[in-house]
């Protein structure tokens, strides 16, 4: 397991009964034995508020860190995804929001299987400047399809 995968996990174990957490980045850093920036580095990549997270970070003392995790509905959460994605989309950047979808439990394996089958680039033949573009009409439509009334 990569140093950034043990973090996020170290991270998001922190979360099991709270919604809000605190850190030090430099106490967080000497316990995995890194430099602060590889701390900066998780937290900007992988605590987004696409993702959920809602992070406040200060200087100084260590460098404090809160991060807020926001309880919101699949829809609500879905539609948030929808209305922030571009004009287009890469194929990695479909498969970094499928495997969230599924760690969040917004989706199923199947709805995600499917996903990822539309938007793949074995099914988008067309020229390398549409096929952005048409993977991200793909994707939000399905999204759109998959939000609850």
């Amino acid at each position: 397991m990569r140093m950034s995968d043990m973090i996020e996990n170290f991270i998001k174990d922190l979360f099991e009964d709270e919604d809000y957490i605190e850190i030090q980045r430099n106490d967080l850093a000497e316990h995995f034995n890194c430099v602060p920036s590889q701390i900066n580095y998780v937290i900007s990549t992988r605590f987004k508020p696409a993702q959920g997270y809602y992070v406040e970070s200060k200087r100084g003392g260590g460098g404090h860190i809160s991060i807020r995790k926001v309880n919101i509905t699949k829809s609500n959460y879905l539609m948030h995804i929808i209305s922030n994605i571009g004009n287009e989309i890469t194929a990695q950047e479909v498969d970094i929001f499928i495997s969230n979808f599924l760690s969040y439990e917004m989706i199923t394996k199947k709805e995600a299987k499917l996903l990822k089958v539309a938007t793949s680039d074995n099914v988008l033949t067309v020229p390398q400047v549409t096929r952005d573009e048409l993977r991200a009409k793909i994707f939000k439509n399905m999204l759109v399809n998959l939000v609850e009334d």
